[in-house]
């Protein structure tokens, strides 16, 4: 009798959930196990930094499935459990226990790692980090007590926290080394929206500001002067969790390198979201984007690919946030330092406008803020990859869907 065939998924995340999930709905009818380091079962990440943190979303909502449904679908869950070590040649990989588990299919799910501070004073105990629903916790408890906090940092996490934080009452200085917050995901035109929508919030935004020390009482910046804080927050970015992919001879670089159809440079192996650095034929190159959509959406493609059909991963990448009260979706790519224009539709001072990011007069990525059910054109844009007539896309009065060839 041949032996049964057995899929590893190492991570326990949205990602490595989606992909059990697929490959059931796919009618694999072979053993999963899914391991992840955290205690918990497999959650969504971005109610941490919004609705969760701020009270709003209860514990149980962050779940992408209960303990019911992996029983129901025999998905083999071990949970507070890591892959140490990939035996590519074997096909096996060891866990923190020691047991040795055979795979005919890996996917690598291990996400991404927040980055650290270096600065003296940065393993004192009132620093703390957002990535795990713990650490939310650990987050809600302090904004519970704290007169006023810290934040380094004025990237998505650090502005979503500051919000958070504003919300429970507690006073906010963000410092942020660039001239103005997000300045690397959207600009300097519309980092200064979030700045001044900060600002008229009540928030202390020290930008082109460095930090040089955590002190017991706060930080002290580069330069001169202390900030007093009960608490200091560092949202500087992070990493992808590539040690196991590199340990086991994969190709890496800004992440695992996949093709489009998530496989890495070993044909049994597979990677999906944060930490798959995955060409996007689309796009026409390697894209790794630490966002919530491709951890829900890249797994189907794996799972599939894992069955051995023919697919690849076109999706857009998506991202969205709340703020007080504003909300807003991105959709599309612009690489970090990549020369753009910006053309805006409606009334930025109100914060309800559109924004689009152009190349050589082409949409490359759009944003909507404050308003909605815009995303089907603003996508049909970006995929046209036609030119556009720039005064036409900032008159509200010409409708988008005429700036998009029909079928885009």
């Amino acid at each position: 009798m041949p032996a049964p065939t057995t899929f590893v998924i190492a991570g326990g995340g949205l990602a490595a959930a989606k992909a059990a999930e697929a490959l059931r709905e796919e009618g694999f009818d072979g053993t999963i196990v899914l391991v992840g380091r955290e205690p918990h079962l497999p959650y969504e990440r971005p109610p941490l930094s919004k609705g969760y943190l701020q009270g709003g979303d209860e514990r149980q909502k962050i779940f992408v499935h209960d303990a019911d449904w992996y029983r129901d679908h025999a998905v083999d869950v071990r949970t507070g459990v890591t892959v140490t070590a990939v035996d590519a040649a074997a096909h096996q990989v060891t866990l923190s226990g020691g047991e040795r588990l055979r795979y005919d299919k890996l996917l690598l799910a291990t996400g991404a790692t927040p980055r650290r501070l270096t600065v003296p004073g940065h393993d004192r105990g009132h620093v703390l980090y957002l990535r795990t629903v713990d650490d939310s916790d650990r987050l809600r408890a302090t904004l519970s007590t704290a007169r006023r906090i810290a934040v380094i940092g004025a990237g998505w996490i650090g502005l979503e926290v500051a919000a958070a934080a504003r919300a429970a009452g507690v006073a906010v200085t963000v410092i942020e080394q660039e001239r103005q917050p997000l300045l690397g995901a959207l600009g300097p035109e519309i980092g200064a929206v979030f700045a001044g929508l900060h600002r008229e919030h009540g928030v202390d935004l020290r930008l082109g500001a460095r930090l040089a020390e955590v002190t017991e009482e706060g930080v002290r910046l580069a330069g001169g002067g202390h900030i007093d804080a009960d608490a200091v927050v560092a949202g500087i970015g992070a990493v992808p969790d590539t040690g196991l992919a590199a340990a086991a001879g994969l190709a890496v670089g800004n992440g695992v390198k996949t093709t489009a159809d998530l496989r890495t440079s070993d044909p049994d192996i597979f990677a999906a979201g944060d930490v798959a650095n995955a060409y996007h034929p689309r796009l026409g190159g390697h894209v790794r984007v630490e966002h919530w959509a491709n951890a829900l959406n890249q797994p189907a493609v794996a799972a599939r690919a894992m069955l051995g059909q023919e697919v690849a991963y076109e999706e857009l990448p998506y991202f969205y946030t709340d703020q007080y009260d504003l909300g807003m979706e991105y959709l599309g790519h612009l690489p970090p330092g990549a020369a753009h224009d910006v053309v805006v539709r409606g009334d930025v001072r109100e914060r309800a406008f559109l924004a689009f990011w152009l190349r050589d007069d082409r949409v490359v990525a759009a944003m909507n803020v404050n308003i909605w059910d815009q995303g089907d054109q603003l996508k049909a844009l970006v995929l046209a990859g036609s030119p556009v007539d720039r005064a036409a896309l900032a008159d509200s009065s010409v409708a988008l869907d005429r700036l998009a060839p029909s079928g885009a």
